[in-house]
């Protein structure tokens, strides 16, 4: 008999290019399946004229998917892992994660001014408040331009809005053949990333053991120790707080070092602090970090705002 599987994604031609790049690869695990893709919209892609934190912060892009994979109308989320919130439904699982596209951030310039270049009063345009703390806190004098829509929405509006350029991830760049237009990788040293950024998780519920076999075949270990080391990081400190925080896994053989950040939205205050263990200590690491970071003022600042 053969089985069918509805693939639930986002509408953006992002999404939608990572949603069909899984599918292939799971027709390859399951040449037998007959695969669907269903778009679904979030909150995130309605209501795209209000900020993030307005409508909810994180979690905004994913919630809409969870309901449907608990009520059975699709039977597996893609997910942008930087989009999912650290805590996730006790019936869903992820199956897998693949593996990791470029983590860094990137800048996208009129007449290609480096970020070091920028004149005093530039704007900068970017919706994501961990960008803009650390780019206030690189460059004082800018100004941040807050910005939401897809890629070529906020690419557009370097011109539409006289910006002077937008931050934007280096993964969807390069999914979206859209590389040439980078102006400057921005090195993880001055832009720490998102908690899972540049990583697809597959999304399944838990009860569906034939599919958590199939997806398997497409988990990439590496990436997954990573990634599960900075959603660990990200629930300790409380994953729905609406502060910038940053992490980043980086595993070298057995060695993993993970690097973690939080700071005030307008940039005073950064804290930024890495460790080092195990594979096996990734979950542990994410909790430690975060306790570092608590202790060398991260406490004071979740206080005062959140």
């Amino acid at each position: 008999m053969v089985k069918k599987y509805k693939i639930g994604t986002r509408g953006s031609k992002l999404a939608l290019t990572q949603t069909n790049f899984v599918a292939e690869k799971i027709k390859i695990l399951m040449p037998e399946a007959n695969i669907e893709i269903c778009v679904i919209k979030t909150s995130g892609d309605i209501m795209q004229d209000v900020s993030l934190l307005t409508i909810g912060g994180q979690g905004v892009f994913v919630k809409e998917l969870e309901e449907a994979l608990l009520s059975k109308k699709i039977d597996l989320a893609v997910h942008s892992m930087k989009d999912v919130p650290g805590e996730t439904p006790e019936d869903l699982m992820f199956a897998a994660i693949l593996p990791r596209e470029d983590v860094r951030d990137v800048l996208v310039a009129r007449d290609n001014i480096k970020m070091e270049f920028m004149p005093r009063g530039a704007k900068i345009g970017t919706g994501s408040q961990r960008r803009g703390a650390q780019i206030k806190a690189l460059l004082p004098d800018v100004n941040i331009v807050p910005l939401r829509g897809n890629i070529d929405t906020r690419l557009k509006k370097i011109e539409t809005e006289n910006l002077t350029g937008v931050i934007l991830a280096a993964a969807g760049m390069k999914r979206m053949g859209l590389a040439e237009k980078i102006t400057q990788f921005l090195p993880v040293e001055t832009m720490l990333p998102a908690v899972g950024q540049g990583a697809l998780g597959l999304q399944i519920r838990k009860s569906d053991v034939d599919l958590a076999k199939a997806c398997a075949g497409l988990n990439d270990a590496t990436t997954a120790t990573e990634v599960t080391a900075e959603r660990s990081f990200l629930r300790a400190l409380g994953g729905g707080c609406r502060l910038p925080i940053a992490a980043l896994g980086k595993l070298d053989g057995q060695m993993l070092t993970l690097e973690g950040m939080l700071a005030a939205p307008n940039g005073s205050t950064v804290i930024r602090e890495k460790i080092s263990g195990t594979t096996n200590d990734a979950e542990e690491m994410g909790k430690k970090l975060a306790e570092i970071i608590l202790e060398k003022g991260g406490k004071r600042l979740l206080d005062l705002i959140c």
